[in-house]
């Protein structure tokens, strides 16, 4: 075969793909909350428990900053991962979680502001192992979302309303670690 044919057919080919690969838009980059699924050989922005509440029928869709700690599950079949938000001038704790114990469960979600100001909220977690949230009351901010911290406590619910910890999740994001 002819160099100067086979140089014109590549350019052809190269010609009539260009467009297709343009079409297709550019490459999305994963945010900072993202994982990589490899059973479904993509990125997840918000993998497990939160990738299951719908975010379009979702009352909380306008927010403008959150601040989640990673995703936690406990040996008993509790999942639960806690975030602050802001928003408009407020600041709030919301944790996102399940309950697979087969129980209900009663938990303590603690926003921690600066100078020691301190919002709780308890929340009851039925034994549905169906994805909820609960969130704490929106406070006016006092400073950057950066400045809170909150802590989600989940438990058995024993005779006078507290039994043993089954699992903590908080709003502080893991250490990263050089290997």
């Amino acid at each position: 075969m002819n160099i100067r044919m086979t140089g014109l057919a590549l350019a052809v080919v190269t010609a009539a793909l260009l467009p297709i690969a343009a079409s297709a838009g550019p490459a999305r980059v994963p945010g900072p909350e993202a994982r990589f699924v490899p059973e479904h050989d993509k990125w997840v922005e918000r993998p497990g428990i939160l990738a299951e509440i719908d975010a379009g029928a979702s009352p909380w869709r306008g927010r403008t900053s959150e601040r989640c700690g990673p995703e936690l599950t406990s040996p008993d079949g509790v999942e639960a991962q806690t975030c602050v938000l802001a928003e408009g001038g407020d600041a709030w704790a919301r944790t996102y979680y399940r309950n697979a114990t087969g129980e209900r469960l009663s938990a303590v979600l603690s926003l921690m502001g600066p100078g020691g100001r301190t919002v709780q909220t308890h929340c009851v977690v039925e034994a549905d192992d169906e994805p909820g949230a609960c969130e704490t009351p929106r406070e006016k901010a006092e400073a950057e979302v950066d400045a809170y911290a909150a802590v989600a406590e989940f438990a058995r619910s024993g005779d006078l309303g507290e039994g043993p910890l089954l699992l903590r999740s908080g709003s502080n994001s893991p250490a990263v670690t050089g290997g």
